[in-house]
């Protein structure tokens, strides 16, 4: 698994919303705000899946994501890649349907979206963007 760093899962956390992106089979994408993402116990990102219905579609088809979290001095930024899958049953799923309740007891939590992280990149302007962490 590629370095994703307790600072960076802080400024995940502290950010609230993140730019989620996948793609379909054919390469389209799709970038949506996502609210409920975490790390699991697992050491995987956890994403709840409320009202995913394009992303679901396209992590299908393809199940590679990404996001990016910018530091909330905007001092660094970074790209996450990686693999995921799909539960819909099973201890981590109700785990995940809890956490969602907990917010708000009328989020369906139709999903919990497992992301493996594979790739970090730097993307701040500079000598480093693009570089892996």
């Amino acid at each position: 698994m590629a370095q994703f760093t307790e600072e960076m899962l802080e400024e995940m956390k502290a950010t609230g919303i993140i730019s989620f992106a996948t793609a379909s089979k054919d390469g389209t994408p799709n970038v949506v705000p996502v609210g409920m993402i975490f790390m699991g116990d697992d050491g995987n990102i956890w994403l709840v899946d409320n009202y995913l219905n394009k992303t679901l579609a396209n992590l299908k088809e393809n199940p590679k994501a990404a996001f990016y979290i910018w530091t909330r001095d905007f001092k660094e930024s970074y790209q996450i890649k990686g693999s995921v899958t799909i539960e819909n049953s099973g201890p981590d799923y109700l785990k995940a349907v809890g956490i969602a309740h907990a917010k708000k007891e009328t989020y369906p939590a139709k999903n919990l979206i497992k992301m493996k992280v594979e790739e970090v990149f730097y993307v701040t302007p500079g000598d480093h963007a693009g570089n892996k962490v």
